[in-house]
């Protein structure tokens, strides 16, 4: 008879990828393949309080580069995978990230008073190849999304309402 083995959640397997490591990775090849482009770097892991949540804990925002685009400032989120067989690395770029690093982007303006300033929001998506980072498939994906989905709609005047 065999014997059952306990499931340990928090054994590193050897097969499986720290993430914290490829996060890192990805994030100093990201920030290689932007210089090269012409990016000019300002910033990388910005952090900053944001808000609270619903139970008052403070929620802390994180912007992963900061760089200007010839005379734009972008807010750029990198996303690493170590392998796309299941989804896209832009796939984790969800409603709710993208509104968090909206509100770390507007933090981020107001503290260095950058109110008249062009910005958009890009993402980099970098598949690794196994040993062989140097040929990693990375691509930039500029105005991935905009603030204009998450603006509140509101009512016209345009309605005309009929009373009964």
């Amino acid at each position: 008879m065999s014997e059952i083995q306990p499931l340990n959640l928090n054994d590193k397997s050897k097969n499986a990828p720290d993430t914290k490591l490829v996060g890192d990775l990805g994030e100093n090849l990201a920030a290689e393949f932007l210089v090269r482009r012409g990016f000019r770097l300002v910033c990388s892991n910005f952090k900053v309080p944001i808000g609270r949540n619903t139970r008052n804990a403070i929620v802390t925002g994180e912007i992963d580069l900061i760089a200007f685009d010839e005379d734009v400032l972008c807010f750029i989120e990198v996303k690493t995978r170590s392998s796309d067989d299941f989804a896209s690395p832009l796939d984790a770029i969800n409603l709710r990230k993208q509104r968090q690093i909206i509100r770390t982007a507007k933090v981020y303006r107001k503290i260095f008073n950058l109110s008249g300033i062009r910005f958009r929001y890009d993402a980099v998506s970098i598949v690794l190849k196994k040993n062989k980072h140097s040929e990693s498939e990375i691509e930039i994906f500029k105005n991935f999304w905009t603030e204009a989905k998450f603006k509140k709609k509101f009512w016209s005047d345009e309605f005309e309402f009929i009373s009964r």
